[in-house]
């Protein structure tokens, strides 16, 4: 039988994410949006290209739930992007109210699916996810450190003027200007990029990293990123489906790894057929973990903010 993803959100990363998943061949998509016509208008454009570029995958538009069911991926990215002159506490809100029902109706119809979430406040989105959904903890993931680690190694090949496939890096913590880019263990042809650049040049592209979605955001003006957020989201969905025990660092529940308690927090992980099949503990510096709890520390006071607002 034919593996099946269902994407929420028919906007430019729910529709990236399933252009990607199709053209890979790696499941048929149900593409779900509240917008009469947008998954369906999409879908059929994606259809439409299947027979150019050579893919068999089936892609299906809907406003209606049903269409999901056994489902073995669902994808979250349906929210709002902040506007002017609505608070954080507003926003955080708003897309808790949208991630709660969409995961209420999806979940009850795939009772056996993975969640990945990717509704900013990423990791604050993740708890809404679990609770709504009523899964067990591994079957809910964000994707952030796929995306966040991809941008660091991005800038370190730029600056070295080498090539992005030479170089690897981890990043940790949560999804936004606290995460917790390691540039001890980042390298370029095996060389630790400590021994490649001076000390100003590894902060400036460790301040890049945490302000990259916002670079792009200024760039545009108007909008956000989808490409490689799709692209991240489409390597951990392959990595689930294909059962690959992978090893990609992701927003996971803790459970007590790295000294946090019931939070969802970028680390590590091994992602396979039932999500996070386990939290990878590396060893930290005690800068490095001061860091990461200090961001764990910012995801713990969005999850209180989500409960005085419930």
């Amino acid at each position: 039988m034919r593996n099946k993803v269902t994407v929420i959100g028919a906007g430019n990363v729910g529709a990236s994410t399933a252009q990607r998943i199709v053209e890979g061949g790696l499941a048929d998509v149900v593409l779900v949006d509240i917008v009469e016509g947008l998954p369906q208008g999409k879908a059929l454009d994606l259809a439409e290209a299947a027979p150019v570029v050579g893919h068999g995958a089936h892609i299906v538009g809907t406003n209606d739930y049903a269409d999901t069911a056994g489902s073995d991926v669902i994808v979250v990215t349906s929210g709002l992007a902040r506007q002017p002159g609505m608070s954080r506490d507003d926003l955080l809100a708003r897309n808790a109210g949208i991630v709660r029902t969409v995961v209420e109706q999806s979940a009850a119809r795939s009772p056996e699916a993975v969640i990945v979430v990717v509704t900013n406040p990423l990791d604050a989105m993740c708890h809404v996810a679990l609770r709504a959904s009523g899964f067990p903890v591994n079957r809910v993931v964000g994707m952030a450190g796929v995306l966040d680690t991809a941008r660091f190694r991005t800038f370190i090949a730029m600056e070295l003027g080498v090539s992005v496939t030479a170089t690897s890096a981890l990043v940790l913590g949560g999804h936004g200007d606290t995460m917790v880019p390691l540039p001890r263990r980042a390298t370029a042809g095996g060389v630790p990029i400590t021994e490649l650049m001076a000390t100003e040049q590894i902060d400036r592209l460790v301040t890049r990293t945490r302000n990259g979605g916002g670079e792009i955001v200024s760039l545009l003006k108007s909008g956000s990123a989808y490409y490689a957020p799709a692209a991240a989201v489409y390597r951990m969905v392959e990595a689930i489906l294909q059962d690959r025990q992978e090893i990609l660092p992701c927003a996971a529940y803790l459970e007590g790894q790295y000294g946090i308690e019931g939070l969802f927090v970028g680390v590590p992980v091994r992602l396979g057929r039932h999500g996070v099949e386990q939290v990878v503990e590396i060893s930290l510096a005690d800068d490095e973990k001061a860091a990461l709890n200090a961001s764990a520390g910012a995801v713990r006071e969005l999850v209180h903010v989500l409960d005085s607002l419930s």
